[in-house]
């Protein structure tokens, strides 16, 4: 997979592909879907495909310091992209320019002059342009008259209801992680590389793996969680996400104690797989208090893990 970073980047080579555009954050059911419907349409037309990302997303762009919490990160995105098969990833910076840009401006100078799309796989929901003046009737006019077909991508459901990232994200916010792999068709996944922490958790007797995430963070709590390293061996852990109040953390950081494992972690990527939540962060009067309660966290740990890996 190609990555493209701005349309200044967009070589002849890269035209006449059959692309799609969005967010595709935390990459749910509805993103692989419609994926699918999209090398299914390029292969029709013998084209590569071409999804179009931006960054910093739209609605963090326009609500400035008030973001909401981000399920992936970009290098994430273009993982699960690259696993999907997808030929050649754009990503656009959005800022003044972008959002100020109209509709039939988006579609002329970027879709027709820069990228000569042959086709358009859309939901049929999708608004463009400023103001989001532009939808997919507009599309689908302007695909006729200026040479490129624009197809709909039906509603993805689960339960009866629409899987979208909005969805996703009120259920890791609630803990509800087993609607949370129903919607994405694979647990939620935290990709990150481990810094050197306060080796607090080594004086508890529980040495905890410490990875810095984006806040907001999308899940807050204790969890039972697989740890992935990057040769592919995968261990069972505990995970704390959030400040840590009882000994006067800021920072939102993930740390993650590996059940029998011994060893040196800084500076390794883990991939952290978040499987159930045990309980919500809380403040405890000690450390000592605060020692009793991951003891009986990990024994609820191991609990879930005999009855999880007997039922997968």
């Amino acid at each position: 997979m190609e990555c493209i970073r701005g349309l200044y980047n967009v070589r002849p080579r890269h035209w006449g592909a059959v692309a799609t555009i969005g967010n595709f954050d935390g990459f749910h059911r509805g993103h692989r879907r419609l994926i699918a419907s999209l090398r299914e349409r390029a292969s029709a037309f013998r084209a590569p495909t071409l999804v179009m990302l931006f960054e910093p997303q739209p609605q963090e762009y326009f609500r400035g310091g008030e973001f909401r919490p981000r399920l992936m990160r970009l290098s994430e995105k273009l993982r699960a992209l690259r696993y999907a098969q997808v030929d050649t990833v754009l990503v656009l910076r959005f800022g003044a320019r972008l959002a100020g840009l109209s509709a039939s401006a988006f579609i002329e100078d970027i879709l027709v002059k820069t990228l000569r799309v042959q086709a358009l796989v859309i939901g049929d929901d999708f608004r463009f342009g400023a103001g989001r003046a532009g939808d997919f009737a507009m599309l689908k006019e302007a695909g006729g008259r200026l040479g490129f077909s624009v197809d709909p991508t039906p509603t993805f459901t689960e339960a009866g209801h629409r899987v979208s990232s909005t969805r996703l994200r009120l259920a890791l916010s609630e803990g509800a992680l087993e609607e949370a792999q129903r919607l994405m068709g694979t647990p939620y996944r935290y990709r990150g590389r481990v810094v050197h922490g306060d080796a607090r958790g080594r004086l508890l007797g529980f040495p905890t793996a410490n990875l810095l995430m984006r806040e907001p963070a999308p899940l807050m709590g204790v969890f039972a969680v697989y740890v992935e390293w990057p040769d592919g061996r995968i261990g069972r852990g505990i995970a704390n996400v959030g400040r840590r109040p009882t000994v006067g953390g800021k920072q939102v950081l993930l740390e993650v104690h590996v059940l029998d494992f011994t060893g040196d972690l800084y500076g390794q990527v883990l991939s952290v797989s978040f499987l159930t939540r045990l309980r919500a962060e809380q403040k405890f009067s000690s450390l000592e208090a605060l020692q009793r309660q991951i003891t009986a966290d990990r024994a609820s740990a191991l609990a879930f893990f005999a009855h999880y890996e007997v039922a997968s």
